[in-house]
């Protein structure tokens, strides 16, 4: 049995040492790794800036652009489409909000950050990012910006406002108490007017504004300052009384403002102009600022968006609205049609001019 057992154990020996032998021999050598492991070059890839997707949220902001900063000769920009936009910037006779504009210069800002690019808004870059938006949102792409394009885009930013989602559905929200609401400092105040926010609103105002400032994007100490908060449906339905001229692009029987979440800033104005002054001169001064170009592309990470029409305009979404009532059962009383008033100060918002400015 001893002698059985060494053979075993001396045959098992002679098969591995053979084996190991015809694999040495057999095995191919330099042999390329199994596939899935070989080391290979990849793409780098960075999320698109044109990679958009439609949502009632707030418009995110650009996404950063990857390495060096961003070209903007657009090489792939539709034949002629950057000439038609430098062109039509200053020249274009349309009316975005039911009254006659000339030139889309005032919402370049918006329209470049919604696009996702840095480039001018007559440069091939820029051209090209629009030409890209209009592919991504069904649009034909043109890389031309005209009324169709914009009027999409401006249901874009009209359903980013919370406020217009509860509109568009016949509701007023309503307003908080007032023993609730915080009172902005002297040096938030514009002129100053005592200044109440719902105290997230605030919080997050002061956040933005400590950014904007770090920044280097406020030139002024008034920049951002605060002139209209929370303002009491009462008194806005007295006042839309009084004036019998409160429905339209400026003011409304159902005011955000109501909210405590939305608030009237100072971007900047033409001097002796009010920093609400709606004067197309006055809002291209503000599009053309420092200030407003920031806010476009940052404001929305502090929760806060804009209505197009008034760059001062700015609400905060970061809580919800309170319930509230149907607009139809609102004080009608002043609601006509509204005019654009005269441009001159009020005791409410006084005129951004050369006191302000001297302090600069």
């Amino acid at each position: 049995m001893r002698v059985l057992r060494r053979w075993l154990w001396g045959l098992g020996l002679l098969l591995l040492a053979s084996g190991g032998f015809w694999l040495w021999v057999t095995w191919p050598n330099g042999a390329a790794s199994p596939p899935g492991v070989q080391p290979r070059d990849e793409p780098a890839y960075a999320t698109p800036a044109e990679q958009h997707f439609t949502s009632i949220d707030p418009p995110p902001t650009p996404p950063p652009l990857a390495g060096a900063p961003e070209t903007c000769d657009g090489r792939d920009a539709p034949e002629g489409a950057a000439a038609a936009n430098a062109a039509s910037l200053s020249s274009l006779a349309w009316s975005p909000f039911g009254k006659p504009e000339t030139g889309w210069e005032i919402y370049a800002p918006r329209i470049a950050a919604e696009i996702g690019t840095t480039c001018g808004p007559g440069s091939n870059g820029f051209a090209s990012a629009l030409a890209r938006w209009q592919g991504a949102h069904g649009l034909r792409g043109t890389g031309v910006v005209d009324p169709a394009v914009f009027g999409t885009m401006l249901v874009r930013w009209h359903l980013a406002r919370p406020f217009v989602r509860v509109n568009r559905e016949g509701m007023c929200p309503g307003a908080p108490p007032e023993a609730s609401l915080a009172l902005a400092g002297p040096k938030e105040s514009y002129g100053g007017k005592a200044i109440r926010l719902r105290p997230g609103a605030l919080e997050a105002y002061r956040k933005m504004v400590a950014e904007a400032r770090a920044a280097g994007a406020l030139p002024r100490p008034e920049s951002l300052t605060i002139f209209s908060g929370f303002r009491a449906p009462d008194a806005d339905a007295q006042r839309c009384a009084r004036d019998k001229n409160c429905q339209g692009l400026r003011r409304t029987i159902c005011s955000a403002h109501r909210t405590g979440l939305a608030m009237d800033v100072v971007i900047d104005a033409v001097p002796g102009s009010r920093p609400d002054s709606s004067a197309d001169a006055n809002r291209l001064v503000m599009a053309r600022s420092s200030v407003y170009r920031w806010m476009v592309v940052n404001a929305p990470r502090f929760g806060f968006v804009n209505y197009a029409y008034e760059p001062w305009h700015w609400e905060w979404t970061g809580e919800p609205l309170l319930p509230g009532v149907p607009i139809s059962s609102l004080p009608q009383e002043g609601s006509e049609p509204i005019t654009e008033p005269a441009d001159q100060p009020t005791s409410e918002t006084p005129a951004y001019g050369s006191a302000a400015r001297n302090r600069r």
